[in-house]
């Protein structure tokens, strides 16, 4: 691939453009607000010029809503040798396309399986679909050429192909990323109204459930209204679940021993269905999932304290596998949680206590 033609140049696309530019590819911007064209190229991903001649391939990133009608308008041009689109749902725009009756062996439907929380082109990064699954949904009609062009987009921004059924990727997107986002978005709600009291009282546990709810409402009914129906049967699974749960609550309450027997293992039942679901999510790096241990240290809210601390697990020989923190309330001070290697944890933790490091057990 020597050009490339990005139609939407939000997170996805101008993330897409900066890194087929930094790997050499000649990358054009377009979007229907010509000034985040123009920030996007000042970003260095690309032109805002319009290319001379027939390119390699169009890349369309807009919203869902518009995913068909702009590749047809861009494949009666004759804009490239192939199209295709990184929008969150597969099927419709794909119906969509085959009922305005254009080309469909130029096309393949596409989906990065990376984002933020944050939209725009000021938010994008070369390397957003590092190691991130990128979804190929060819058809019968695709043609090779389109595919190979597609895959060497995929392996330009290091990303993993995955083939699937449009159909299929639209039900499994709607398990493990739509409805996840309705719900982080519900229990948030619950905060806006809560007393201030109450909401001082927020740990890393409503963190990790509400960081998603920061997204932006707009750019999520439109996807949404892409893909309704697969939401909706997965939230009426969740709905069965809730109203189970409430019952067995409500039991908890009773003096009754016996209902509130049927209490506990009703509760019990769900957590430990969630324990069974959480094991099957992938590891690092999409392997199967690892068990670590976790080293905890407190840490001032200072400049440079990261960084010294991830230098002492280095002199200790600890490779850290993930980290959180967790921040004090009304405090310039947090926990840090390194995660480690099961075998690696007591050495890491005596190596930090002599450096000076608290540690909390």
């Amino acid at each position: 691939m020597r050009t490339a033609l990005v139609v939407g140049t939000g997170l996805i696309g101008t993330s897409a453009a900066l890194a087929l530019a930094g790997r050499g590819v000649t990358v054009h911007l377009r979007d229907y607000d010509p000034a985040q064209a123009r920030t996007a190229a000042a970003l260095g991903a690309g032109t805002d010029e319009a290319p001379e001649g027939p390119i390699d391939l169009v890349i369309v990133a807009v919203p869902p809503a518009f995913v068909s009608a702009t590749l047809a308008e861009a494949m009666r041009a004759g804009t490239a040798r192939a199209y295709l689109d990184v929008a969150s749902v597969k099927g419709g725009p794909r119906r969509e396309l085959e009922a305005l009756g254009v080309d469909m062996s130029a096309y393949i439907g596409t989906h990065p399986m990376s984002g933020k929380e944050r939209s725009g082109p000021l938010a994008a990064t070369a390397d957003l679909f590092e190691g991130r699954p990128w979804v190929l949904t060819p058809t019968r009609d695709t043609d090779t050429e389109v595919l190979n062009l597609a895959l060497e987009l995929v392996a330009l921004c290091r990303a993993v192909p995955v083939v699937m059924d449009a159909d299929a990727h639209d039900r499994a997107v709607a398990l493990v990323s739509h409805t996840p986002q309705l719900i982080s978005s519900m229990v948030a709600a619950r905060l806006a109204d809560a007393d201030e009291t109450a909401v001082r009282l927020c740990g890393q546990g409503i963190r990790d459930v509400t960081r998603i709810a920061a997204s932006d409402p707009r750019m999520w009914v439109d996807i949404l209204s892409a893909n309704p129906g697969p939401v909706a049967d997965v939230l009426a699974g969740v709905a069965a679940d809730l109203d189970e749960t409430v019952r067995s609550l409500r039991a908890l309450q009773s003096s009754d021993e016996e209902k509130r027997r049927e209490g506990t293992d009703g509760v019990q039942d769900v957590l430990r269905r969630g324990n069974a679901g959480r094991e099957r999510v992938p590891g690092k790096h999409g392997a199967a999932p690892t068990t670590y241990e976790t080293v905890a240290v407190l840490i001032s809210d200072q400049p440079g304290e990261l960084a010294r601390i991830f230098a002492d697990a280095g002199r200790a020989g600890v490779n850290i596998e993930d980290v959180r923190i967790e921040h004090a309330t009304g405090q310039q001070a947090g926990l840090v949680q390194l995660m480690v290697e099961p075998a690696a944890a007591a050495v890491l933790s005596a190596s930090l206590r002599e450096r000076g490091w608290a540690l909390r057990q």
